[in-house]
């Protein structure tokens, strides 16, 4: 990439303007182009979209405006003056998905590595104060190599300045990092607080220190992959919402996200009527939730039998498995959904889940999106790992969380809900404004076989047929304490009508909401998702 001298043509008179529109005009098309080389051409033979494909199938054709096309960095020195390259590794700028405004920055793998460095950084900056104070979506193309180690202490300032602004939006806009190749070092600590996190398989790496690091330090060999890809950050470390295997799926279910979103913290999520009435019956719900609290169900199943049309996108799919969190629509109306998946150590609530749900909920009640809650708990994972690694602590998160959200939550409890896992799952005795309970549903401090062990137990020590006495015990407990009534009477719920309506009035959810007066500024969420 070698030096460039834009200097415009100089004499008087309208040949001289004639020179320099013609002149922009052809840098703009190199700035465009890119520098070229090897680094541009190595990208499809790697299954990786530039950065400026990227753009064009995130957002509307020909919607897409770009910020600082002409930007290029003015550092010296390790021969950095000899390469001056547009647009500096990086393209901002902002269009419509959906025909709604969305601020988007893509790196460029194809300058210095998409290594970020003092004009690079500046550019994003610059991106992020504009969505901040539009009140609109960010979207992030994550693909660079980290600071850019020729610029030094620049090139970190520009992380810093880049992390300060995701807090300030975190809970006011829509944050969502597409990961679409490395991110290690300081530029892995940005995409970790945004809302929605997206890797792809084979592509996209994101750790702290690299695999040499960790063989230098500890011994042990590592693959990047190994060590912060796609799959590992999904299931094992919980950084990544989504994984996909392919850009070009991945970009469309961004922007399957991006509709199911609100524009800020101000606005409530569009609302976007089907042909699936509200007052539809679901009597099949009779039949895919056993009565008997042992045998295992799909969650997922019941959930396309509520939601509108059968559709929902679930985030963290491959982590904690055991909770399930999604965003769908209810009669048009952007919901979210919390439920447990009995197909997965029962449903139980661990460290993990309790995690995911807690910040799920959190990202709801910031964006005015209404949360219900599917309970079919038999209480918090026991274990010593859970114990010591703070299972109360995290808990707590989550029974905050719904606590003190400020939107509309309904809670259907569809089969059992035990101790305090049923307290922390928005219960009504904290604050859930209707609760629904599906017969049979048992609620209880605790299971029937297990309560009534403890209650019973001199009498079955004593009995002959201490097996005898205890079936007995166990349904003399579960016919006087974990009938659907004791709690007030139960609803078989074969109509979705009640949740497609304000539980706080007669009014449908959006806009007009009892619980959207007085929102928080942008820049002030109350609330932001982290």
């Amino acid at each position: 990439m070698a030096a460039t001298t834009d200097r415009p043509p100089v004499g008087p008179g309208p040949t001289a303007v004639r020179g320099r529109v013609a002149q922009l005009r052809e840098i703009r098309a190199r700035a465009r182009a890119g520098p070229g080389g090897r680094a541009t051409e190595t990208q499809p033979a790697k299954g990786r979209l530039t950065a400026r494909e990227r753009i064009g199938l995130l957002l509307d054709p020909g919607s897409f405006n770009e910020a600082g096309r002409l930007r290029r960095h003015r550092a010296a020195g390790f021969g950095l003056e000899a390469e001056e390259p547009y647009p500096d590794g990086v393209i901002t700028g902002w269009g419509t998905a959906g025909g709604r405004t969305v601020f988007v920055y893509a790196h460029g793998f194809w300058v210095f590595g998409g290594a970020l460095g003092e004009a690079h950084a500046a550019k994003i900056h610059k991106i992020m104060d504009m969505a901040i104070a539009t009140g609109a979506p960010l979207v992030l193309f994550n693909d660079g190599a980290g600071a850019r180690i020729r610029e030094g202490v620049r090139a970190l300032a520009g992380y810093g300045g880049s992390v300060r602004r995701n807090a300030t939006a975190s809970g006011a806009i829509p944050q969502i990092s597409v990961m679409l190749g490395p991110c290690a070092g300081g530029a892995a600590c940005g995409p970790a607080p945004t809302d929605v996190v997206f890797m792809v398989r084979g592509t996209s790496q994101m750790f702290l220190t690299g695999p040499d690091v960790v063989t230098a330090v500890t011994g042990e060999e590592i693959t990047q992959n190994g060590l912060g890809g796609a799959d590992v950050h999904a299931e094992t470390s919980g950084v990544a919402h989504v994984a996909h295997d392919g850009e070009e799926t991945c970009l469309a279910e961004v922007r399957c996200l991006l509709s199911l979103r609100a524009q800020n913290n101000r606005e409530a999520p569009p609302k976007v009527l089907g042909g699936d009435p509200a007052d539809r019956r679901s009597g099949v719900l009779l039949d895919l939730v056993p009565a008997d609290g042992s045998r295992p169900y799909g969650m997922t199943r019941v959930i396309e039998e509520i939601v509108d049309d059968g559709e929902h996108l679930e985030v963290h799919e491959r982590w904690a498995r055991h909770v399930i969190c999604a965003l769908a629509r209810l009669d048009g109306q952007v919901v979210g959904i919390v439920a447990h998946q009995p197909q997965s150590l029962a449903g139980v609530l661990g460290i993990e889940a309790s995690q995911q749900a807690a910040r799920f909920v959190r990202m709801c009640d910031a964006f005015s999106i209404p949360v219900i809650t599917l309970p079919d708990v038999p209480g918090f994972l026991p274990g010593i790992d859970q114990e010591h690694g703070g299972i109360i602590r995290h808990g707590a998160k989550l029974l905050y969380a719904c606590r003190n959200a400020t939107v509309p939550r309904i809670s259907l409890i569809l089969r059992k809900a035990y101790g305090g896992a049923y307290i922390v799952m928005d219960s009504q005795s904290i604050g859930a404004d209707p609760t629904y309970a599906r017969p049979p549903n048992e609620i209880a401090v605790r299971g029937a076989e297990g309560a009534a062990g403890v209650i019973f137990r001199r009498r079955i020590a004593e009995a002959g047929d201490a097996e005898a006495v205890r079936a007995r015990m166990v349904k003399e407990y579960r016919s006087e304490l974990m009938h659907p009534y004791l709690r007030g009477g139960a609803r078989p719920g074969r109509r979705r009508h009640r949740f497609c309506r304000d539980p706080r009035g007669t009014h449908p959810v959006p806009r007009d909401a009892p619980h959207q007066a007085g929102r928080p500024a942008l820049a002030q969420a109350r609330h932001p998702p982290q």
